[in-house]
């Protein structure tokens, strides 16, 4: 589930052609090592407070425990408002690639928002019967995503127009103006790494499971979209990639499979791709669904959330809420489509996929950023009660370190969030720019104050905040 949520044909199709296209940064492959760099350390401790919180609220309940309760409140509306960006981008870059495929193979002139709403009632229905593609099911299709790029990045080495060069791994490609953009998209690729603590509740054994998931899928997402990322490169050559990806955007790799690999190879790829973000959309609705469930169990959230179906335990309100905000926001952005201006060299059909898929995923990437930086300290407040038996490094300097870099990372997203809506580092700011990283702020800020309203009229449900099914007299913070 893990792995599906950030796969490699979406990860590399759609998230790093878009993004050498939108910041025009050469230096995407190291951003993935120091961000796996930074991304490893956190687990650390992340991995070792899983083994003694198990939640279905994850990141809520880590700061709710380790901080405080009106914090933790904060943190939940901040990931419920990223999952959902998340999610709801991905919609984005789903539209475009269905409606390209079926409009090159059948001659079907579709607009991008039509494949997007009968896959938001499949998804809506998957997770209102709790039908969740199976572990079986995601394993086979992301291991035929990893042998697709796999072929991919061997032939890209192979062709090799301008020779095998190292430019893309220069610190000098990378710290540019610009660079807070590709880390934004560079964790927005990470993303979902994290979900294993979802799923704490479900698993036969979270205390190993949990752990070792993280560690797995942090360092496969580093090194392989990192290797992948600098096939690219090589692929179209370094002073080509970035015009290359600006013109054709995911289609970047299977034109390359059908004139070096050969058609069949690259029409297999587009169907993986089309599945493999199926398989994300499905990942992240499932991931909303249970904070969502979580929070209304609790009492942060309206009760009615916390519903689940009888006969398959599925928590439909949680899903059916999320299906909703998704109409609500495509059909925004549909309406937004007419008299779309493209950025210069970009053709106007990637209106999804340079607004959309850019601009929710990278909010969405903004607030787990500040999700994980907090989640850092609180830590460090969890294992000061007790230490558990753990040493200095799980316990402090681990977080520490994870918590200062991670809070470097989101101070350049920010700074360079104009980059993500406007392809121009040197642009001037539009209100957008402010709008979309406030929107995970002040979302931060309401929950926090809720938290302090249902402390004073709600010491119950307050005295429960973050801890899910444990005890109810658990010691208030």
């Amino acid at each position: 589930m893990i792995v599906a949520a950030s796969a490699p044909l979406t990860v590399l199709a759609g998230g790093v052609t878009t993004t050498f296209a939108v910041t025009g940064v050469l230096g995407v492959p190291l951003s993935f090592l120091l961000l796996g760099a930074v991304l490893a350390i956190f687990a650390v401790g992340y991995a070792a407070m899983s083994r003694y919180v198990t939640n279905a609220g994850a990141f809520y309940s880590y700061v709710s425990q380790g901080i405080g309760r009106p914090l933790g409140v904060g943190v939940s509306i901040v990931a419920l408002v990223s999952y959902n960006a998340m999610q709801i981008g991905v919609y984005g870059l789903f539209g475009y690639q269905v409606a390209s495929l079926l409009n090159t193979k059948f001659g079907w002139d579709l607009p991008w928002w039509l494949p997007i709403i009968v896959c938001i009632a499949i998804v809506g229905i998957l997770g209102v019967n709790r039908v969740d593609l199976s572990a079986k099911v995601l394993g086979v299709l992301v291991a035929l995503e990893f042998l697709v790029v796999i072929v991919y990045d061997i032939s890209a080495f192979v062709v090799a127009p301008e020779g095998v060069s190292g430019q893309a791994l220069s610190p000098s490609a990378l710290f540019v103006p610009g660079i807070g953009a590709v880390f934004a998209f560079g964790i927005a690729a990470f993303m979902g790494f994290e979900g294993a603590a979802i799923y704490g509740e479900e698993a036969k054994d979270p205390k190993r499971t949990v752990a070792r998931a993280t560690y797995t899928a942090v360092a496969v997402i580093a090194l392989f979209y990192a290797l992948s990322s600098w096939a690219m490169t090589i692929a179209s050559g370094p002073s080509k990639v970035i015009k290359d990806s600006t013109e054709q955007g995911p289609n970047l790799i299977f034109s390359f499979l059908e004139s070096n690999v050969g058609v069949l190879i690259s029409d297999i790829a587009q169907v993986l791709f089309i599945t493999s973000l199926f398989a994300s959309l499905v990942s992240f609705h499932n991931a909303v669904a249970r904070y969502f469930f979580s929070l209304g169990r609790e009492g942060v959230l309206p009760s009615w959330l916390a519903r689940v179906r009888t006969h398959s335990r599925a928590p439909w309100a949680g899903s059916l809420t999320q299906t909703i905000l998704a109409l609500i926001v495509i059909a925004a952005f549909a309406i937004a489509s007419v008299g779309w201006v493209p950025p210069k060299g970009a053709p106007a059909i990637l209106f999804p996929v340079l607004t959309l898929f850019s601009w929710l995923t990278n909010t969405g990437a903004l607030g787990l950023v500040l999700l994980m930086a907090i989640v850092s300290f609180a830590v460090i407040g969890f294992f000061r009660r007790s230490k558990h038996g753990l040493g200095v490094w799980q316990r402090v300097v681990a977080p520490v370190v994870s918590g200062i870099g991670l809070t470097v990372v989101f101070i350049l997203i920010v700074v360079y969030f104009n980059t993500l809506l406007t392809s121009d580092p040197t642009a001037p700011p539009s209100a957008t720019t402010f709008l979309l990283p406030a929107i995970v702020i002040l979302a931060g800020v309401v929950g926090i104050v809720w938290g302090y309203v249902l402390k004073r009229r709600n010491p119950r449900v307050y005295a429960q905040i973050g801890h899910g099914t444990e005890e109810q007299n658990a010691p208030e913070l």
